[in-house]
């Protein structure tokens, strides 16, 4: 299959960086001034995958058909970084977003129509420089949502990806799960690590923070239950509890690096429908909270 990357972050250089190392043809869509530092190549230290250069071609617009355009920005950047991927040159391929919360999959909708196939990835990844990728966690594991009608070409892809070193499962017609499963772990994660700008481990050490950020998955597990997503709280929590002491989230690394947060992206959809649907989301806004103390510092 032929790939775009809209976004060359971590998990977009990761991604890009693996399937081109088995041979697939893979193009990376980036802003001019990206475009301008990019070396050309991907270079990747992984725990998983080794350590391995690539070269991956990349380019300020899509000019070429692809049978799959990955989306990989941040949720702030999403509207801008449409034009590098205009639908008429799209066309017909794969849409498969791993972008954080919910309401992207819609705007993508709008953009593609149906060909939107969402997805929600578990992985630590993160850009150091031009071209150069860090993946220190022992994993990149992603679920994809088709609807029925995708679920063939969707099922391809997932091949390629586990060829390529990236865990992959298709869950079709399961859509709410993915989507709500990412958020009821990304959520407390990202929230109680950047309210304390410390690891999970430090961070759930703190009985106040841990008892919060389990608080806050078991209020995500009740707004997903109102669209339709049945999920085990029991098992968010444990994960919570189990994720490796040094595991950082996105949200973290960006409130320390200064950059813009996607608070309103990953807690705005658990305290907005909660809010709209009556069901008290305490912990959630109280770790929200902290996080936009921490931003104002």
């Amino acid at each position: 299959m032929r790939h775009a990357v809209l976004g060359a972050g971590g998990v977009g250089g990761l991604f890009a960086g693996a399937l081109a190392r088995k041979g697939h043809e893979v193009v990376l869509l980036m802003r001019p001034e990206s475009l301008a530092a990019y070396p050309g190549r991907i270079s990747v230290r992984s725990e998983a995958l080794g350590d391995f250069e690539v070269e991956v071609p990349a380019e300020a617009r899509l000019s070429r058909p692809v049978d799959v355009l990955w989306v990989t920005v941040k949720s702030q950047q999403l509207e801008p970084a449409l034009a590098l991927a205009p639908p008429e040159v799209v066309g017909d391929a794969l849409v498969v977003p791993l972008l954080n919360g919910i309401d992207h999959v819609a705007r993508l909708r709008a953009a593609y129509g149906d060909r939107v196939v969402p997805g929600a990835i578990r992985v630590e990844a993160e850009r150091v420089g031009p071209g150069q990728i860090v993946h220190p966690s022992p994993f990149a594991s992603t679920d994809l949502a088709p609807a029925p009608a995708l679920a063939a070409r969707t099922e391809q892809l997932a091949a390629e990806m586990i060829a390529a070193g990236l865990a992959a499962s298709v869950l079709a017609g399961r859509e709410a799960e993915v989507l709500w499963g990412k958020l009821a772990m990304l959520c407390p994660m990202a929230l109680a690590t950047s309210s304390r700008q410390q690891p999970i481990g430090p961070t759930r050490a703190d009985q106040e923070t841990r008892e919060l950020m389990l608080a806050c998955s078991r209020e995500v597990c009740a707004v997903a239950a109102t669209e339709g997503a049945q999920l085990d709280p029991e098992r968010y929590s444990a994960g919570l509890l189990g994720a490796p002491e040094g595991m950082r989230s996105s949200m973290q690394k960006d409130l320390a690096a200064g950059r813009p947060l996607e608070l309103d992206f990953i807690a705005g959809p658990v305290i907005s429908r909660g809010r709209e649907r009556g069901i008290p989301t305490p912990a959630t806004v109280e770790l929200a909270r902290r996080v936009r103390d921490q931003a104002a510092v």
